[in-house]
C-alpha cells in the first residue's frame, strides 16, 4: 500500500533534483541559449549569488519571517490547545475549534485581501487605534518595512493557529487521566496541573514538530510576501523564493535561480539534521 506514495515522492520530490545541474550552467549568453546550448560554468553562479547584497537581504528576510512564524505559531497553538483542553462544555469547545481552524482552508489570496482592508490607513485597526487615542494619525501598516515582518507573522498565526491546535489537542487526549487525578489529590491547582502534567505530556509532540519546523526555516513562504509586498517594502518582503522568481522567470537566468534554490535546500537539510542531532543528544524524541 505504500508503493503509490513512494512512487509519488520519487517522481515529484527526488525526480526534479536532476534539474540542479542547471545551477552549474551559464544562461547569460542569450545567443547560445537560443540555439539550445548552455555551457557549464562551474561555481560561477554561486560566486555571483554571494556577491549580491540583495541575495543576503533575501536570506535575512526569509530567516526573520520564518523565526517569527515559528515562535508565534508554536506558542499560540500550544496556548490555545491548553485553554481548550480545560474547557468542559463540549459545544463551546467544538465551536471555538471550528472557528479557529476554518481559516486554514482559505486561499492566501483571500486572506491577503482581507488583511489589506483591515490594515489599510482607513481600515478598522487604525479606526480603533485613533478612537482609543493610542495614535494621533493612522499608521501606514502596509507601506513601512518595519511593520512587514510582524504583519506576516500575525496573518500566519490567524490562518494556521487552529490547525496547529488540533495536533496538540490530540496529543493531550493521550495523557493518562489518572495523572490529573493524582495531581489533584496532591493538592495541585488547575495551573499546576497544566504546568506539571499537560505540558510534559505533549513534550514529545512539541519536539518532533519543532524539528520539522526548523527544517522549514528557509521557507518563509511566497504567496503572502508576493501578494502583500509592494515597492515601498520590497527590501523587507523579498524572500529567497521571490528572488528565484525574479531571476528565473522575469530575467530568464535559470542558472542563478537554480543555484539560489539549491542553496536553500542544502541549508534546510543541514538545519533539519542538526536539530535532530541536538534533540537526540538531549535525550528527546527525534525523527530518526
Amino acid at each position: 500500500m505504500s508503493v503509490p506514495m513512494l512512487l509519488y515522492v520519487l517522481l515529484f520530490n527526488y525526480g526534479p533534483m536532476w534539474g540542479w545541474i542547471n545551477a552549474f550552467k551559464d544562461y547569460g549568453n542569450r545567443k547560445l541559449v537560443a540555439r539550445g546550448i548552455t555551457p557549464f560554468n562551474g561555481l560561477d553562479n554561486f560566486k555571483w549569488l554571494f556577491s549580491r547584497p540583495d541575495f543576503f537581504e533575501a536570506i535575512r528576510n526569509t530567516l526573520a519571517m520564518s523565526v517569527i512564524n515559528l515562535v508565534f505559531g508554536t506558542v499560540s497553538a500550544i496556548v490555545l490547545a491548553v485553554l481548550l483542553n480545560e474547557v468542559r462544555q463540549r459545544a463551546f469547545k467544538r465551536t471555538v475549534q471550528t472557528v479557529t481552524y476554518l481559516p486554514h482552508f482559505l486561499s492566501m489570496v483571500i486572506v491577503v485581501a482581507m488583511a489589506q482592508n483591515i490594515f489599510a490607513t482607513n481600515g478598522p485597526i487604525n479606526d480603533i487605534l485613533v478612537g482609543l487615542g493610542l495614535t494621533q494619525t493612522p499608521v501606514f501598516w502596509l507601506g513601512e518595512g518595519k511593520y512587514f515582518w510582524w504583519l506576516v507573522g500575525v496573518i500566519n498565526v490567524w490562518k494556521e493557529v487552529g490547525w496547529g491546535t488540533i495536533i496538540y489537542i490530540s496529543a493531550m487526549t493521550a495523557i493518562d487521566p489518572s495523572l490529573y487525578e493524582a495531581a489533584s489529590i496532591d493538592g495541585a491547582g488547575r495551573f499546576q496541573r497544566i504546568l506539571h502534567v499537560t505540558l510534559p505530556g505533549i513534550k514529545s509532540t512539541f519536539v518532533i514538530l519543532l524539528i520539522m519546523n526548523i527544517g522549514h526555516l528557509m521557507e518563509a513562504g511566497f504567496e503572502i510576501q508576493y501578494l502583500l509586498g509592494n515597492g515601498l517594502v520590497a527590501n523587507y518582503s523579498r524572500t529567497i523564493d521571490i528572488f528565484v522568481l525574479e531571476y528565473g522567470i522575469q530575467q530568464m537566468d535559470m542558472g542563478v535561480a537554480t543555484a539560489a534554490g539549491m542553496f536553500k535546500s542544502v541549508v534546510a537539510i543541514i538545519l533539519l539534521v542538526g536539530a535532530n542531532f541536538v534533540a537526540k543528544r538531549l535525550g528527546e524524541d527525534t525523527l530518526v
